[in-house]
């Protein structure tokens, strides 16, 4: 399994974006994306969202709820994150996760594959 996320760059608060993941060599049982961030001044990687491919099923942080969309479309195997009215705190480097599973679960260590990360960064 390869994912590869792009889409981040600099952006004013209030502004937005739209983070892909491309996806290849999944198979029917991996089922959900996700999407984690690691912010500069934290060690560890937060829930972001999640969405089955199969369904369309989605979850989100309580911190992006609203502004954020995660999707999934199965045809071009290609993860969306639309970030709307982004503000500062949403800065860091966004990474998309695959897992070997069905549940659209916010743990981290769930996630089986990863991909390398792209860096969003929000001026205020």
């Amino acid at each position: 399994v390869q994912l590869q996320a792009s889409g981040g760059g600099l952006v004013q608060a209030g502004g937005s974006l739209r983070l892909s993941c491309e996806a290849s060599g999944l198979s029917f049982s991996n089922d959900v994306m996700g999407w984690f961030r690691q912010a500069p001044e934290k060690d560890r990687r937060e829930f972001v969202a999640a969405v089955t491919w199969s369904a369309g099923s989605t979850r989100y942080a309580d911190s992006v709820l609203g502004r954020f969309t995660v999707s999934a479309d199965k045809a071009k195997n290609t993860a969306y994150l639309q970030m709307n009215s982004l503000k500062s705190e949403d800065t860091g480097v966004y990474y998309c996760a695959a897992r070997d599973g069905f549940a659209l679960d916010v743990r981290e260590m769930l996630y089986d594959y990863w991909g390398q990360g792209t860096l969003v960064t929000v001026s205020s």
